[in-house]
């Protein structure tokens, strides 16, 4: 998906952030207005950019697919600018808006100006080729029932038509491309061949069409097939004249750049720097909890043998040593299906939250278009597919040479395979993308603050530890807090490669000597951070807010506070940035 659109999706979820129903209900007359332009907004938006309908759960848009043109960006920026300008106007004459409804208009602007940056000044249609692929929504066509297999092959059909031009165009907008970047898209958009080889021909044959429509839509299948082939020759041929001459962007994005973006992406309480220098911080304090339990577990694991003096390398054997228990490739991914209700029964026994079993997690393999960024990630349903399943993905590890696989398992061993699984699935993203689905004003949930979406998973980590997971063991503890290492050191990294300029070699001193990740894991994360920017931030950033919006109103509400109902009423504010939520929450609890 061009990372364009992906900023334009993003605005989407603060959009619709304005037909919140969490906040005190406003004037009916008002509302209603406020309502309509709300309506008018979406239906303007979603035909400039179908995907983002397609992402909601509107699957018909598929059917349409713009060519990544210049017109097409222009066409987006005019957007922005005129509702930039309505919206303002908005917020001038409706003073019967609530202080909740203001604050949606501040972060609307927000992410308007957001979308217009990205596409004025970061410019990455130009220079990330990884943000032009087509087969996301042509697996949401084939593997959603949202109608009959025949209607959904008629969309398939008429985005199929489409797909040539769409990569004609984006071909004439890259230029001097980040080679990280092209060979990120050189790899998914190969992935992306098995969905025209293999995928919408099985579908064809498993509906049974009539010869005509089977052969016009085979047709225009194999244009299609064609025109990405040819796009990954093309992209090839790049590469290769750059690896020949040493020319192409850096993948770095520079202080300007990447403050500017963690400050649209993020919006945190504080800025990027602070944020870093926080983090450099909790790693020292990390180290220190981490040095006691090492010192606790050494003599079991080592009996009668000297620890090193050395802090860090004693974490290191106490880690190394621990991390030779795990699954095996082959019951690598059995082994997270198996975690799953056992994880859901200890969230209701312990009356942490409430889950909905009737709404499906279903623990599959990595897509290959999907692959290359993150071995394991959630895919949820929009929150206008009310019955779709939310897909746990993870990468299978048949790439892997045996010895990188035995790497990998070792970093994603016994105890860090369970904080792996909480994180993703409970009560991390699955239960946090489920209640923001279930918002009374479902479309806030659409693509939210990805800073409160980490950071709620990370946080997760922490309400299961708290909770007393895995008997509250010295190894589990361990394991844990090099996992909260990890995001902790996600931030340090980001800002250092992306500001300071921070080399390959000192980025993997960093991960495998002070943050304890196997080489697998190290190099998997030297490449991420190569081809995204501020993400990486986000963990930590979204963490560290909503523990300080708990402790805040802990201190405040004393015996009153309860835990499970602090947990159910930030989730109800759909994926809202932690900031906002707070005030919303501490608003709610001063005037009660």
């Amino acid at each position: 998906m061009n990372r364009l659109r992906r900023h334009a999706l993003a605005l989407t979820a603060t959009l619709l952030v304005l037909s919140g129903v969490s906040a005190p209900a406003m004037a009916a007359p008002a509302k209603s207005a406020f309502d309509a332009e709300v309506n008018t907004f979406l239906n303007g938006y979603w035909q400039l950019l179908p995907q983002a309908a397609v992402e909601s759960g509107q699957y018909a848009a598929a059917a349409r697919l713009p060519a990544p043109t210049e017109a097409d960006r222009l066409a987006q920026i005019a957007f922005c600018d005129a509702w930039l300008k309505r919206l303002a106007k908005l917020a001038q004459s409706n003073k019967a808006l609530t202080a909740s409804q203001q604050g949606d208009l501040a972060l609307l602007d927000n992410q308007l100006q957001s979308l217009r940056w990205s596409l004025t000044s970061l410019r990455a249609d130009r220079w990330d080729p990884s943000g032009y692929n087509v087969a996301m929504a042509f697996g949401e066509l084939l593997n959603k029932d949202f109608a009959p297999l025949k209607t959904r092959l008629g969309l398939v059909d008429q985005r199929l038509q489409k797909v040539p031009a769409y990569y004609r165009a984006a071909l004439s907008q890259i230029q001097a491309p980040s080679p990280a970047h092209l060979r990120l898209a050189i790899e998914q958009n190969e992935g992306a061949l098995d969905t025209f080889r293999s995928e919408i021909p099985k579908a064809v044959t498993a509906a049974k069409l009539d010869a005509a429509t089977a052969k016009r839509i085979t047709r225009h299948n194999a244009a299609a097939l064609a025109s990405v082939e040819g796009f990954v020759a093309a992209l090839k041929q790049i590469e290769t004249t750059q690896t020949a001459d040493g020319t192409g962007r850096s993948f770095r994005l520079g202080k300007d750049l990447y403050e500017a973006k963690f400050g649209y992406d993020i919006q945190a309480t504080v800025d990027a720097n602070t944020l870093y220098q926080r983090a450099l911080a909790e790693k020292d304090v990390l180290h220190d909890r981490m040095g006691i339990l090492a010192t606790q577990l050494w003599p079991g694991l080592f009996p009668g043998e000297t620890p090193p003096a050395e802090r860090l390398a004693k974490i290191g054997r106490v880690i190394d040593k621990l991390a030779e228990r795990h699954a095996t490739p082959a019951t690598y991914i059995d082994t997270i299906k198996a975690q799953i209700p056992v994880l859901a029964a200890w969230v209701t026994q312990h009356d942490l939250l409430t889950l909905d079993p009737s709404r499906p997690l279903v623990v599959r393999e990595t897509p290959t278009w999907m692959r290359g960024i993150a071995g394991a990630s959630i895919s949820a349903p929009g929150p206008m597919d009310a019955k779709g399943a939310t897909y746990y993905n993870v990468d299978p590890l048949d790439a892997y040479t045996p010895e990188q696989a035995e790497s990998f398992l070792r970093e994603y061993n016994h105890w860090a395979l369970q904080v792996l699984s909480i994180h993703e699935a409970i009560p991390g993203h699955y239960v946090q993308l489920l209640y923001a689905n279930k918002s009374p004003s479902k479309v806030k949930s659409l693509f939210g603050n990805g800073a409160m979406v980490e950071g709620w998973a990370v946080y997760g980590e922490r309400m299961m530890m708290e909770s007393g997971w895995d008997g509250g063991s010295p190894e589990m503890g361990l394991m844990y807090a090099k996992w909260n290492l990890r995001s902790v050191c996600n931030a340090i990294l980001d800002h250092a490669v992306h500001v300071d300029g921070m080399s390959e070699a000192d980025a993997m001193k960093l991960l495998e000597r002070e943050a304890f990740q196997s080489h697998t894991e190290a190099t998997g994360k030297w490449r991420r951070v190569q081809v995204t920017s501020v993400q990486l931030s986000s963990y930590f950033a979204g963490f560290s807010d909503i523990l300080a919006l708990r402790e805040q109103l802990k201190g405040e509400l004393g015996p009153r506070f309860n835990l499970k109902a602090f947990h159910e009423e930030f989730l109800s504010y759909g994926s809202a940035p932690v900031k906002m939520v707070s005030r919303l929450m501490r608003a709610k609890v001063q005037a009660k």
